[in-house]
């Protein structure tokens, strides 16, 4: 892999993350709005915004191209399931002020890559990894002692995103397009919960003041352009680079809640916190060093 690619990959990353550090504070204007809801208008805004840039690039021929390779539409819907299970999570701790608990969860997806990535890539750990590994799994003992149950929220928003990274990046399909058909694979779905909540007299795209209805077009974009920058970075980074530049992610989220919405952090739970860093900084220190080691080659 050439430095410029993975330059290239690294700044996709960044901007995939650091978009996604500040979705709190976006999706906390939106609070009035019931996290399927949300979800719904982020999938269809978010496929409708797509569509407008292959238009534009006049990427359609390779879309539909990946979109015939065998196997190809059969992944891309099992990331999809991956994905929209994450914002669903996500979007439900925002709603239940568990903002820490989210940051959390994001905290935990580097390590998931880790152990994804021995598991099912077989790539090999060195000591400072295994470390990392056992204290994030202490954390998680934490959290239990601290909360007298797992941290369910947290496991499932680390592992959903842990396995969708590992699905994209093993399907050969370009940023945009890959977006695009995972999100219209999501359609389907949606629509019949559309349908449902009509009959049930609840409009799920309509309905709403101006700014509400603006801020759902725009959750869209915010939802399109993040993820075509971590498909970009998953394709041009190893699974264990792209969970280094998570960080970013949790950190902002961490703060937000702290800082900004003022959520209450219990002692107990900055130690998980502790471990947590400590388990990340030792798996930092093992990919600077790696990184040093395969530039002086």
């Amino acid at each position: 892999m050439d430095s410029r690619n993975t330059l290239a990959g690294i700044a996709f990353g960044l901007g995939a993350y650091g978009i996604w550090g500040f979705f709190p504070l976006f999706f906390r204007q939106l609070g009035h709005v019931s996290p399927i809801d949300l979800l719904s208008n982020r999938a269809l805004w978010g496929c409708v915004f797509v569509a407008l840039i292959l238009s534009v690039r006049r990427q359609w021929g390779a879309t539909l191209a990946a979109a015939r390779r065998p196997g190809t539409l059969l992944r891309l819907a099992l990331a999809a399931v991956l994905v929209a299970s994450n914002w669903l999570a996500f979007l439900w701790a925002v709603d239940q002020r568990q903002v820490v608990a989210s940051s959390l969860g994001y905290f935990l997806t580097p390590l998931f890559n880790v152990v994804l990535g021995m598991l099912v890539l077989k790539e090999r750990l060195n000591g400072k990894e295994w470390a990392s590994v056992g204290l994030a799994v202490a954390a998680v003992g934490c959290e239990f002692l601290t909360l007298g149950s797992l941290p369910w929220i947290s496991l499932f928003i680390g592992a959903s995103f842990g396995f969708y990274g590992l699905v994209r990046k093993q399907v050969p399909v370009n940023a945009i397009s890959g977006l695009w058909l995972e999100t219209l694979t999501m359609l389907p779905l949606i629509g019949l919960y559309t349908l449902w909540q009509s009959s049930q007299g609840q409009a799920v795209f309509t309905g709403h003041d101006a700014l509400t209805q603006g801020l759902l077009l725009a959750a869209g974009v915010v939802t399109a352009l993040p993820l075509m920058l971590f498909a970009a970075a998953t394709q041009r980074l190893n699974l264990a680079t792209v969970g280094m530049l998570m960080y970013i992610n949790p950190t902002l989220q961490f703060l937000t809640a702290i800082l900004v919405f003022d959520e209450p952090l219990q002692p107990a739970r900055l130690f998980t916190f502790a471990l947590i860093w400590a388990g990340l900084g030792l798996y930092s220190w093992s990919g600077w060093q790696k990184y040093r080691a395969a530039r002086a080659v």
